[in-house]
Formats: C-alpha cells, sequence, structure tokens
C-alpha cells in the first residue's frame, strides 16, 4: 500500500470567509459556466477535470448565495 499527498478540493477552514455573491449573480455565473463546460471533451481528462472543478466551484457559490439570501 502506497500513501499519497492528499489536499482537499475545498477545505472549510482554508476557504472559510469568503465574499458570498448576489443570489442574481451566482445564478446567472452557474448558468454561464453550466454553458462554457458542456463543451468539455469527455476523452480530454485535462478537460474534464478543468470542468469539473469550475462547476464545483460555480456550485459552491450558488449554495453559499442561496444559503445568504435564504438567512435574510
Amino acid at each position: 500500500m502506497t500513501a499519497t499527498a492528499h489536499d482537499p478540493l475545498h477545505n472549510s477552514e482554508r476557504d472559510g470567509g469568503r465574499w458570498v455573491p448576489p443570489l442574481d449573480m451566482a445564478l446567472e455565473a452557474a448558468r454561464e459556466t453550466l454553458a462554457e463546460q458542456q463543451r468539455a471533451n469527455i476523452y480530454d481528462d485535462r478537460a474534464v477535470l478543468t470542468a469539473a472543478v469550475r462547476l464545483e466551484i460555480a456550485l459552491r457559490h450558488l449554495v453559499a448565495a442561496h444559503d445568504a439570501e435564504a438567512a435574510r
């Protein structure tokens, strides 16, 4: 068994406390990201990884914006 270094994509302690976009901005950005990333080449590992990361970031912003809006 080999051990490999692991650094998670998202770390709440490291990534917390950032600016949260308004819900309408986060929704528009998520739509734009989805439209851009749907063209990723499924056979290109880097393109798929890039799309996954960009979509994950857009989803985190969207959820944070939704939660902030719900808290009002």
